[in-house]
């Protein structure tokens, strides 16, 4: 058997390429944004160093808050509703019953597949409110249009319904794995001691579903806080900034504003949310894990 040091040697040098591309297009340029945010920047004079004035500003500046309550908005939207709806779609799959279970999950995992940019596009025209496919069966069934982007109380829902869609499928597969992980004498034994379907899900399926739950959840506020192409293609912000977004604002910030160093605030303070709450919710799971068992 080769050394240990020889057989750690092989296994740098396999890991050598990613390790190289992750640090120079991941690990530098999160350094080199958290030290731009200590400058001002327009992209085309040099920076100026100014301290910690763009975190001062983020405490005075109003659509700081507001677009963090839109996209908290929006993560409560999507979150619960698509982590609801796969996990209804993957335990009707995951049925002995249920015929044709592979070209289903292959229908619900296609629109994960397709790029969030065209599906964006397409959702938009099928929402139109002159000549939307949507609307059309509306008015063929006696109902009025609906202004499904334009109206400021269901501009959001609308753009988090279509994420839903758009993402459902990758839940479903995830909780898929999850249920066929579970020895089926689990289930056995519970409904040898009488439980019924609920009971045999909600004490026994739901609980071994915990970790999951939890890399789902943790990956759907990720996503959530990280929303931008379909409020940029849909909405672009509108209709009366209810569906501007952390992300969109500080690409308003960044690219249309042209400063760069309080966009790269803006996205340090990004960073600081989304770990708290991922930290917080790892929490929670462990201790509902340490309930259980």
């Amino acid at each position: 058997m080769k050394p240990r040091r020889v057989r750690n040697a092989w296994g740098w040098e396999f890991i050598a390429p990613a390790l190289l591309l992750v640090t120079l297009f991941v690990i530098v340029p999160c350094f080199w944004g958290i030290g731009l945010s200590f400058t001002q920047f327009d992209g085309i004079a040099p920076a100026n160093f100014v301290g910690i004035e763009n975190y001062a500003r983020l405490k005075d500046d109003p659509l700081i808050l507001s677009t963090l309550v839109n996209t908290a908005f929006y993560v409560l939207l999507t979150l619960p509703t698509g982590l609801v709806l796969s996990l209804a779609i993957a335990m009707a799959l995951h049925q002995k019953w249920f015929r044709g279970r592979s070209w289903v999950r292959a229908i619900y995992f296609l629109p994960n597949v397709t790029s969030l940019a065209a599906v964006a596009f397409v959702w938009e025209w099928l929402l139109n409110p002159e000549y939307g496919l949507i609307n059309a069966g509306l008015r063929g069934l006696g109902f009025k249009a609906l202004g499904w982007l334009s109206d400021p109380t269901l501009a959001m829902p609308t753009v988090a319904a279509v994420s839903v869609w758009h993402g459902v499928g990758f839940s479903v597969l995830i909780y898929l794995a999850g249920l066929r992980s579970i020895p089926e004498e689990v289930h056995e034994a519970a409904r040898i001691d009488g439980a019924s379907s609920w009971q045999c899900f909600r004490n026994v399926t739901w609980p071994l579903l915990t970790p999951t739950t939890m890399f789902l959840t943790i990956m759907g506020v990720i996503g959530g806080f990280q929303v931008f192409q379909s409020v940029y293609i849909m909405t672009g912000g509108g209709p009366l900034d209810r569906t501007r977004v952390y992300l969109y604002y500080l690409w308003q910030s960044a690219f249309q504003n042209l400063d760069f160093g309080y966009a790269s605030a803006m996205s340090v303070l990004l960073f600081g949310i989304v770990m708290t709450l991922t930290i917080l919710q790892r929490r929670y799971y462990n201790r509902r894990l340490q309930t259980w068992q």
